[in-house]
């Protein structure tokens, strides 16, 4: 056997031990984030400048931004474009079940429609509603119901038609995915249990569908809003309509479009936000750890940085190290 090392022999004293220094990390400097940066700040104060300087009169965004006609409009393009994601998700669903339907004719049908309104612009479909009298001057429901096509079909009837029946288009190919993203097994348990078809699907299916549901038709629901800026073209007072009359007759017309845009950059926000913790509350299921919210992410934010630009950070490192 070999003696250790670091005994001692013939009475000799044992050598000192040297810890090694401390590791002195430095970082990596990342120069092109800092040019990349450097060159987006000057176009972005370019941008601010040119806007600074136009011949625009700020002022008047701010005049008119809670005008009763802007806030008119205002509703009138939340009431149009809820109704009409209402209209498109129920309409969606039936759709989406028609589609995986056995039955080849009831199948035949939903595929058909989709295959005509996602093929078509809206605003196609917005003139044809609205020009709807030109084919049939009368509405004929037979005993239920029956009036001039020109009175039934309002600047609202068309819009609501026009927006929420091709919204349906896509919201039953959503529904579709979520529907078909649940596992099989689900269903057949549901059926051991003696379920019937609709309630498997009531209780079983769209529940756990609606984690797939919810992302993609929270963003359908945010291009709903902007695209109903296109109901202005049925004569509907939506706030984008609202604000071409008031530019006209004031003559403030690139700065009603300003008022415009910034109501809708408003409401977007607001339902972005409704989303994002509805799309939280559906991934309680799915995730063992929720997503921080944004007040979260805030605090941790104040609290890392604070934390690193304070007296003990540098001595905690090289502790650490």
């Amino acid at each position: 056997m070999t003696a250790p090392l670091d005994k001692a022999q013939d009475g000799a004293p044992p050598k000192a031990v040297t810890r090694p220094e401390a590791i002195k990390a430095i970082p990596v400097r990342h120069y092109g984030r800092y040019v990349s940066a450097a060159v987006v700040l000057v176009l972005l104060g370019l941008v601010v400048k040119a806007f600074a300087e136009a011949d625009l009169t700020w002022g008047s965004v701010g005049k008119f931004f809670f005008n009763d006609q802007i806030m008119e409009g205002v509703k009138n393009t939340l009431v149009v474009s809820v109704l009409s994601m209402l209209m498109g998700l129920v309409l969606g669903v039936v759709l989406a079940v028609m589609r995986m339907s056995k039955n080849p004719v009831t199948s035949s049908v939903a595929w058909g429609y989709i295959w005509f309104f996602r093929g078509t612009p809206v605003y196609v479909q917005l003139l044809l509603w609205f020009n709807l009298a030109l084919l049939f001057p009368y509405l004929n429901l037979g005993p239920i119901y029956k009036d001039e096509m020109t009175d039934v079909m309002t600047p609202f009837m068309a819009a609501l038609l026009g927006l929420g029946l091709n919204e349906a288009a896509y919201m039953a190919e959503i529904c579709r995915a979520g529907i078909q993203s649940v596992d099989e097994g689900q269903t057949e348990a549901s059926q051991a249990l003696g379920m019937t078809s609709g309630q498997n699907m009531r209780r079983i299916v769209l529940p756990q569908a609606m984690r797939v549901i919810v992302p993609p038709t929270g963003n359908e629901f945010i291009n709903l809003l902007k695209t109903s800026a296109l109901c202005a073209v049925v004569q509907y007072e939506e706030v984008l309509r609202k604000s071409q009359n008031i530019g006209n007759n004031s003559g403030a017309v690139v700065e009603m479009l300003f008022v415009a845009t910034l109501w809708f950059l408003v409401i977007t926000t607001i339902f972005s936000i409704g989303q994002y913790y509805l799309e939280r509350h559906y991934a309680r299921g799915s995730s063992r750890q929720l997503p921080a919210t944004p007040w979260q992410r805030a605090r941790q934010l104040v609290f890392t940085f604070s934390r690193g630009t304070g007296s003990g950070s540098g001595s905690g490192a090289g502790g650490a190290a």
